[in-house]
């Protein structure tokens, strides 16, 4: 039982790992660049060898040099945050080779757009119906009761007009907006 013990021990002390005999895997980078991931290694703390496609898709994008150039100019207490956004950027380089994240980016602020339009339509058509309402309203009890308020008089009835197709209103300024957008681009 003795002997096994030992063969375990030479096993473990052979097995591929960081310099120093740790029996720990080597970085998912230095794994990819089939080199020895020293103690010291650069990208040891950012790519673990449990996830080898976030270097995978980093070194297809920039390069292993150019990653270690990076976070070696980088503030140890920046690096993580580098490492991520080299990762989703390189991510969105794969899906999108021309724009990367850029194209997303402008996707979603047209997204934004889109619907900041379509809610003020929709609170602007609310307002309008609340104000059909209201002269509705201001008829029925002016024309129904004979009030003394002045409600049917046709001074009060003046301040009941129909409102513009907000429709219309709309479009006009997205004419004036896409005018203004073709002198500047």
């Amino acid at each position: 039982m003795t002997d096994v013990v030992v063969a375990v021990a030479v096993a473990d002390g052979r097995a591929g790992g960081r310099q120093g005999g740790s029996s720990t895997p080597p970085c998912a980078a230095c794994k990819m660049l089939r080199r020895r991931c020293s103690p010291g290694c650069v990208f040891a703390p950012y790519f673990p060898a449990g996830e080898p496609h976030r270097f995978g898709s980093v070194h297809k994008v920039f390069g292993a040099s150019n990653i270690s150039k990076l976070l070696q100019e980088v503030p140890v207490e920046h690096r993580g945050d580098a490492v991520s956004s080299l990762v989703y950027e390189a991510n969105a380089r794969m899906r999108d080779p021309i724009y990367g994240c850029v194209g997303a980016i402008t996707s979603l602020q047209r997204q934004v757009e889109s619907l900041q339009t379509q809610l003020a339509l929709a609170q602007a058509e609310m307002v309008r119906i609340r104000m059909a309402e209201a002269c509705a309203a201001a008829r029925r009890s002016g024309n129904g009761n004979g009030s003394s308020s002045g409600g049917g008089s046709p001074s009060s009835m003046s301040d009941c007009k129909p409102t513009p197709d907000l429709h219309m209103a709309m479009d006009q300024h997205n004419v004036m907006e896409l005018e203004y957008a073709t002198l500047w681009y």
